[in-house]
C-alpha cells in the first residue's frame, strides 16, 4: 500500500524515504569505489586515465541529473496532486527524452574519444591508451541516463525502495565482473582497463531492465502502459522548461570539476591518479547525504503539490540536520582514518601523499556540505532550478576555479592548494543556500 508522506509526523516521513535514497545513493557510489579499487591494481597511468574519462562521464551525469531533477519534481507534484495517471505521462515523457539525449552523446564521445581526452590536458600518448575505454563508456551512457531518470520517477512518485534495489542489481554485477573482466578468469581473458568500462555498462544495463519491469508492475504507486504510451508535446515542454535549467545548473558545477581536473593535468599522472582516488572516495561518502537532499526534495515536492508549503519548509530543516550530523561524524572519521583508507587503493607514496591531502583538506567542510546538499535540492524539489544554477554559477565558477588556479598555479604552490579552494566553495555554497531558501520563493513556484 502506497504511503502518504504529506501527513503525520516529519520525522517519520523522512526516514522512511531517506533510508532507501540514502542506500540508492551509496549503491551509486559504489560503481566508482569498485572500478578504482580494482583498477588501480593496473597502475597510476590506468588510474589516471579512468581519472580523465570520468570527467567527461560527468558531463552525461550533469545532464541525466538535470533532467532526473525536472522529472522528481513533475512526478511528486502530480502524486501530491492525487494525479498518479498523470505522473505516468510525465514519466514516458522524461524517458523518452534521456534516450534521445543519450543518442547524441554517445556518438560523439566514440568518435571524438582521444580529442576529448586531450582537451583535458592528456599527453597523446595516454589518450591513445585511453581511446577504448572511453570510448565504452560514453557509448554506453544511456545506462547511466536510464538509472538516474527512472530512479527519480520512483522517487517522486514515493517509491525510494525500487530505486535502491535497482543499483543492489547493477552493483552486485558489477562487482563480480569487474576482477573477472580487468584480470581474466579461466577461459575468459584480461580485458585490462577496458573490463572495467564493459563490467560496469553491463551491470547498469541489468539495473535499468529491472527497472523498465518495475514500471510496469501494477502494484506500484506509479504504472507505466507501454503499449499506449505516447509522447505528449504539453508535458515534455512543461518538463523541459524545468529541466533545462537543471541541467544547466549541473552543466555549470560539472565545466569547474572539468576545469579542477585541467588545473592538475600539469602535475603529472600522480597527482590525477591521487586525485581521482580521492574524489571516488569523496563521492562514495556525499551520495548517501545527497540521498537525504532527495528524500527532502521529495517531500518538497508532494507538499506543495498537496498545499501545504509549511509542511515542506519543516522537512527541509529537519532533514539538514540529520544531514549535518551525519555528514560531520564522517568528516572526523577521514581525518583521522584517511591514509589507511587511501592504502586500501594505492601503494604508491606519491599518489598516496595526494589523496590523503584532499580527503583530508574537503573533510573540513563537511559540516557546511549537510544544510547545503539539502537546501539547494529542496529549490529543485519545487521546481526552482534556476535558483540553484545562480548559486552554482556563483560559488563554482567565481569562487572556486579562481581560486583553485591563483592557489596552485602562479604562486606554484602545488596541487594541495586545489582542494583548499574545493573546501571553501562547498562550505560557501551551503551559506548562499540556506540564505537563499529562507527566502520562501520557492514555496510559490508552478510546475
Amino acid at each position: 500500500m502506497p504511503r502518504d508522506y504529506t501527513t503525520g509526523t516529519i520525522g517519520r516521513a523522512v526516514v522512511l524515504l531517506a533510508i532507501p535514497m540514502v542506500l540508492e545513493m551509496s549503491m551509486q557510489s559504489l560503481f566508482a569505489v569498485v572500478d578504482v579499487f580494482f583498477v588501480a591494481r593496473l597502475g597510476p597511468e590506468a588510474v589516471a586515465i579512468l581519472g580523465l574519462s570520468d570527467s567527461l562521464l560527468a558531463l552525461v551525469f550533469a545532464v541525466a541529473i538535470g533532467l532526473a531533477m525536472g522529472t522528481a519534481a513533475m512526478v511528486a507534484r502530480r502524486i501530491g496532486e492525487g494525479s498518479p495517471q498523470q505522473a505516468a505521462v510525465a514519466a514516458v515523457q522524461a524517458i523518452a527524452t534521456g534516450v534521445a539525449v543519450s543518442v547524441v552523446l554517445g556518438t560523439v564521445g566514440v568518435v571524438f574519444a582521444p580529442e576529448l581526452l586531450q582537451m583535458l590536458g592528456a599527453t597523446p600518448e595516454l589518450a591513445t591508451h585511453g581511446r577504448l575505454f572511453t570510448s565504452i563508456m560514453l557509448g554506453g551512457n544511456i545506462t547511466v541516463m536510464l538509472l538516474f531518470l527512472i530512479n527519480a520517477i520512483f522517487r517522486g512518485a514515493g517509491d525510494p525502495a525500487l530505486a535502491m534495489r535497482s543499483l543492489w542489481l547493477a552493483n552486485l554485477i558489477n562487482i563480480a565482473l569487474d576482477p573477472v573482466l580487468i584480470f581474466g578468469l579461466g577461459p575468459i581473458p584480461a580485458m585490462g582497463l577496458e573490463g572495467a568500462a564493459v563490467a560496469t555498462t553491463f551491470g547498469r544495463a541489468m539495473g535499468v531492465l529491472y527497472q523498465l519491469r518495475q514500471l510496469s508492475n501494477r502494484r506500484g504507486r506509479i504504472v507505466v502502459d507501454w503499449r499506449s504510451a505516447s509522447l505528449d508535446v504539453a508535458v515534455m515542454v512543461r518538463l523541459f522548461r524545468v529541466s533545462g535549467i537543471g541541467v544547466l545548473q549541473y552543466l555549470v558545477s560539472t565545466a569547474s570539476f572539468l576545469g579542477l581536473i585541467r588545473i592538475l593535468a600539469p602535475f603529472g599522472e600522480s597527482a590525477l591518479a591521487g586525485y581521482t582516488i580521492a574524489i571516488r572516495i569523496i563521492i562514495f561518502i556525499l551520495l548517501p547525504a545527497w540521498g537525504m537532499g532527495n528524500a527532502g526534495a521529495t517531500l518538497v515536492g508532494q507538499n506543495l503539490g498537496a498545499g501545504n508549503p509549511d509542511r515542506a519548509e519543516r522537512s527541509v530543516w529537519f532533514t539538514a540536520r540529520c544531514n549535518t550530523v551525519f555528514l560531520g561524524t564522517i568528516g572526523v572519521v577521514i581525518l583521522a582514518f584517511a591514509t589507511p583508507v587511501v592504502g586500501l587503493f594505492t601503494t604508491e607514496p606519491e599518489v598516496a601523499a595526494v589523496a590523503v591531502a584532499c580527503l583530508r583538506t574537503v573533510s573540513y567542510s563537511y559540516v557546511f556540505w549537510g544544510f547545503g546538499l539539502v537546501t539547494v535540492q529542496a529549490f529543485n524539489g519545487s521546481g526552482d532550478t534556476t535558483t540553484p544554477a545562480w548559486i552554482n554559477f556563483f560559488v563554482f565558477w567565481l569562487v572556486q576555479l579562481p581560486l583553485a588556479w591563483t592557489l596552485s598555479g602562479p604562486g606554484g604552490l602545488g596541487p594541495g592548494r586545489v582542494f583548499w579552494a574545493i573546501a571553501v566553495s562547498q562550505s560557501l555554497l551551503a551559506v548562499v543556500g540556506v540564505l537563499a531558501f529562507r527566502r520562501g520563493t520557492w514555496k510559490r513556484r508552478e510546475i
